[in-house]
């Protein structure tokens, strides 16, 4: 295993909803070198439309991002994909917009990362396996459709809450994934940041032989971005095999 910081030390602040698979940004952080500190905000965990426009309100982000000013972020990511596309994209926008307000620093969400990442990679054909309900799958579809992405395939497992997402072994991740794959995909994309799949993108992109972006990798990716560092791992897939262009900054 081989990682580098990309330059001094920066801290990431991540606002994540309730409880699930939160641990991977500490062991990221280990991993790559850097400060990624969790607040959570809270809401129900159920994957539906009125309940995710709930839980992504701008004064619950904003007293997340001021739970995390102890640590003197130099970013602050909304860490949650379902909780920011079902806004569609000016809503994500505008949400995005209100956090950096409330922050003070550069803001982003998950679902902004996902577009962020692919342009990164020169990649707009995508399959998406996705955890959420066919409803709320879909307008993740839209979301990228907006941005330019081409979607070959979509999957839904229909799994109605963030803890059962959680609750997924690593054996079932990889299965879910690589099941939902589309052989004209340059890639598959995997969005639902309560879902633990850092450890297994090294043999997702083995098995199907491109690159795949994972909600907590790219929110991870854009956090650290934002904030000035462009740390490498090989253990953390395409997206971080090097040292990406600052697109859009």
């Amino acid at each position: 295993m081989s990682t580098t910081s990309g330059g001094k030390l920066v801290t990431a602040g991540i606002i994540y909803p309730d409880h699930a698979a939160e641990d991977e940004y500490p062991w990221a952080a280990r991993l790559l070198s850097h400060h990624l500190p969790v607040t959570h905000v809270y809401g129900t965990d159920l994957h539906a439309v009125p309940e995710l426009l709930d839980l992504g309100r701008p004064d619950r982000l904003a007293g997340g991002a001021a739970a995390l000013a102890e640590h003197r972020p130099q970013s602050v990511m909304w860490a949650c994909t379902s909780g920011s596309f079902v806004y569609g994209p000016e809503g994500a926008r505008e949400q995005i917009d209100q956090l950096a307000a409330a922050a003070g620093v550069p803001a982003s969400s998950t679902s902004a990362a996902f577009v962020e990442a692919l342009a990164s990679l020169g990649l707009s054909r995508v399959a998406v396996a996705a955890s959420y309900p066919q409803a709320v799958a879909t307008l993740f579809v839209d979301y990228l459709a907006a941005a330019g992405v081409e979607v070959l395939a979509m999957s839904s497992a229909g799994i109605d809450t963030a803890a059962e997402v959680g609750a997924l072994t690593k054996e079932q991740v990889v299965d879910l994934a690589a099941a939902h794959d589309h052989p004209e995909a340059q890639t598959l994309l995997v969005p639902d940041t309560a879902m633990r799949t850092l450890a297994v993108i090294p043999d997702l992109e083995a098995r199907l032989g491109k690159p795949v972006l994972t909600a907590n990798q790219v929110t991870i990716w854009q956090a650290l971005r934002l904030a000035g560092a462009r740390p490498t791992s090989s253990v953390l897939g395409a997206l971080f095999a090097r040292r990406q262009d600052d697109a859009g900054q």
